[in-house]
């Protein structure tokens, strides 16, 4: 961002390194930017539509674990009473056991239980892998 916007000074330095230390991970969850992509404006229009809430359905699924719903868009309300927005920041908080059974190999699902969005696939392994070293006791 730092080069896309031309920013070197200190101060622009600093302000944007606070700005997306929001975005990583603190050891006891995991951060996603979620993007709904519809390249057609009248197909966007309506599908986010009826898309609303569709943020606060999605989940990671441990084995073994109840389900752990994303926290959405606390830095700002990102949808209105006629659509939801095409980008959402979204959090996943671990409890400790599912913490430990994730960086003990337990298989993860990543879903969503909207109506209108229904999905569930499996974390590959090597993905797994690497999302489990941010998660510390």
């Amino acid at each position: 961002m730092l080069h896309v916007e031309k920013i070197f000074d200190e101060e622009g330095i600093q302000s944007e390194i606070d700005v997306y230390a929001a975005l990583v991970p603190d050891g006891s969850n995991w951060k996603a930017t979620m993007l709904i992509e519809f390249p057609d404006v009248h197909e966007r229009k309506r599908e986010l539509a009826r898309l609303i809430g569709v943020e606060d359905r999605m989940f990671v699924e441990v084995e073994g674990h109840e389900r752990i719903y994303a926290i959405a868009d606390e830095d700002m309300e990102r949808e209105n009473d006629e659509k939801t927005s095409a980008v959402h920041f979204v959090r996943f908080e671990f409890g400790e056991a599912a913490r430990a059974a994730v960086r003990a190999g337990a298989s993860v699902k990543l879903g969503c239980d909207h109506t209108h969005y229904p999905a569930l696939a499996s974390i590959a392994p090597e993905t797994l892998a690497s999302l489990a070293g941010d998660l510390k006791d």
